[in-house]
């Protein structure tokens, strides 16, 4: 497993959280920063539209079709909820897009 690998993990949002696909920010032996990926994006608001990085080459990187990255969605997960093996891989140009990205939100 390795930075801007694609894997399922379960994602907890309060109470409630389902697998899905994630994109691996960095990980240690227990721990894994992950951000979700999803395909919907046509209905949801702008405002969440805004937050969505499209994965420009989603089927080499072994997606079923058109996704985005949800980049305001970072989070730390144990490493046992990430299953094997990975699904695939961002490409060059997509892991540039993820960190031009992710450098223009920071605080």
């Amino acid at each position: 497993m390795n930075p801007y690998d694609l894997h399922i993990a379960f994602v907890k949002w309060g109470s409630d959280g389902k697998s899905r696909p994630v994109v691996v920010l960095s990980l240690t032996s227990e721990i894994v920063t992950v951000l979700s990926i999803t395909s919907q994006y046509e209905s949801k608001s702008e405002t969440i539209r805004a937050k969505y990085l499209p994965i420009m080459d989603w089927q080499q990187a072994g997606l079923h079709k058109q996704s985005y990255i949800d980049i305001a969605s970072r989070n730390v997960l144990p490493i046992t909820l990430l299953h094997s093996p990975r699904i695939g891989k961002l490409s060059q140009r997509d892991i540039l897009s993820l960190i031009e990205a992710l450098e223009a939100i920071k605080p």
